[in-house]
């Protein structure tokens, strides 16, 4: 963060205030193979299995993504 002074009206008194910087890339951080699989894997068993809740439905895509890194090591 920067900090910058600035004076009052009447010449007194100063304030500082904090601005955010900017990140250099200018966007979005790029997805992780992990990160575009859990995406797709969530919407694919939201349609298929609309009663589970969130927690339920990311277990199973857990275990859907170690089975397929497994597959894809043999």
């Amino acid at each position: 963060m920067v900090t910058t002074t600035t004076k009052t009206a009447n010449g007194g008194a100063t304030a500082q205030t904090k601005k955010r910087r900017a990140s250099a890339s200018g966007g979005r951080k790029k997805l992780t193979p992990f990160n575009k699989f859990m995406q797709t894997e969530t919407a694919r068993l939201k349609e298929e299995k609309p009663e589970l809740d969130n927690k339920e439905r990311f277990k199973m895509v857990i275990d859907n993504w170690n089975k397929q890194k497994e597959k894809a090591a043999a």
